[in-house]
């Protein structure tokens, strides 16, 4: 059975202004203090965020209860410092430039990005899929870039950002498109090619190194994955290994020849899509999630989320069946289509009461176990 991974970046925050609260150095130090937490605790970005990367799994029960351990956790530092913790793309407020954790890369990209990280204030959810080598990686790739609107669509979770509704689901994605590499990475050819075209962006834009490269999917270049990183931080646990799932069958769907699903779940001649409509469905998906249209992966064109997200369990059957995902992604589909992704929950809250509303949102489902 495929392995996979999550890291997933948390955020606190001021329990009045719910700006970022620079309390994480202490959180860090007594997570790193325990040896259930010190392989899996990371200083982030900013002196606000701590990272879990999680250990590999093969079963989606153990990764639930993995997550909501960690994070059970990260609340009750929270609560130690008196501060809220959230798993959101972006914080509803901010101050107008964030602090910065003291290291020399971090410090080092703040140089070089300036005054691009006043808006980097923001929480990703990354998957990584474990993969036999790096040839094997690119062919992933290359499929999963066509998904990457839809994976996006259902899991914007950052629609207020400096106290307003922004009206998008992703803030985190629109501020990303900032960045010198970000959105779709393009067709590669091959491993030889994919290296090829890393080596020439460093050293441009900021780009010093590998893992500057933005692209919302891309390998790993410390452990053999391919690595997808379209998706805000979800405000469960659920919906984090839902999006692990679907990205492990996905994987498993092109690398997997015994599935012989290969040649589905990727579009044919005229369908595929060119770079200009993978970066407009992002930016598409980004603004109405899954309440309109989004990209349909395969036959290329706008369609129905609803249509899409059925395509989507079909398309991916035989690999979700094979790892005993069917029923929890039939189950995830039907509660994000009943309850709304991550955003339209903050939105309806944020709506209702404020940012009150927001804090009792957070502090409900941060470390809920369904």
């Amino acid at each position: 059975m495929t392995t996979f991974g999550i890291e997933e970046e948390f955020v606190f925050l001021d329990r009045d202004t719910m700006r970022p609260a620079d309390v994480a150095e202490d959180a860090f130090a007594h997570l790193a203090a325990d040896p259930r937490w010190r392989p899996l605790a990371h200083r982030e970005f900013l002196a606000a965020q701590v990272e879990h990367a999680s250990a590999v799994f093969t079963r989606t029960s153990e990764a639930q209860e993995a997550l909501v351990g960690f994070r059970r956790e990260v609340a009750a530092e929270a609560a130690l410092a008196g501060v809220v913790a959230a798993s959101v793309g972006c914080p509803p407020d901010a101050l107008p430039f964030p602090t910065i954790t003291a290291t020399p890369r971090y410090l080092r990209i703040v140089h070089d990005m300036a005054g691009v990280i006043a808006d980097h204030q923001i929480q990703g959810l990354h998957v990584h899929v474990g993969i036999d080598d790096r040839e094997q990686g690119v062919r992933a790739l290359n499929a999963i870039r066509t998904w990457l609107p839809l994976i996006s669509a259902l899991t914007g979770n950052s629609p207020v950002w400096r106290g307003h509704d922004t009206g998008f689901e992703s803030w985190r994605n629109v501020g990303q498109r900032r960045w010198t590499t970000t959105g779709c990475p393009p067709e590669f050819r091959d491993a030889a090619d994919y290296e090829r075209r890393l080596e020439r962006l460093v050293g441009i834009g900021g780009m010093k190194d590998h893992a500057i490269i933005m692209w919302s999917a891309r390998l790993s270049e410390h452990v053999p994955t391919v690595e997808v990183r379209v998706a805000d931080a979800q405000l469960e646990a659920w919906s984090a290994v839902l999006v692990a799932v679907l990205c492990r069958a996905l994987v498993d769907s092109v690398v997997d020849a015994s599935l012989g699903a290969a040649a589905s779940v990727v579009p044919a001649g005229a369908a595929a899509p060119g770079p200009e409509l993978l970066d407009a469905a992002l930016l598409h998906s980004a603004r109405t999630g899954v309440t309109a249209l989004v990209l349909d992966p395969v036959l290329g064109e706008l369609r129905q989320a609803d249509e899409v997200l059925d395509r989507a369990q079909s398309l991916l059957a035989p690999a979700l069946e094979a790892n005993g995902d069917a029923e929890l992604v039939a189950q995830g589909f039907a509660r994000v289509q009943r309850e709304g992704t991550g955003a339209t929950r903050q939105r309806a809250a944020f709506g209702a009461g404020g940012l009150p509303a927001l804090r009792e949102l957070y502090a409900e489902t941060f470390a809920a176990e369904r």
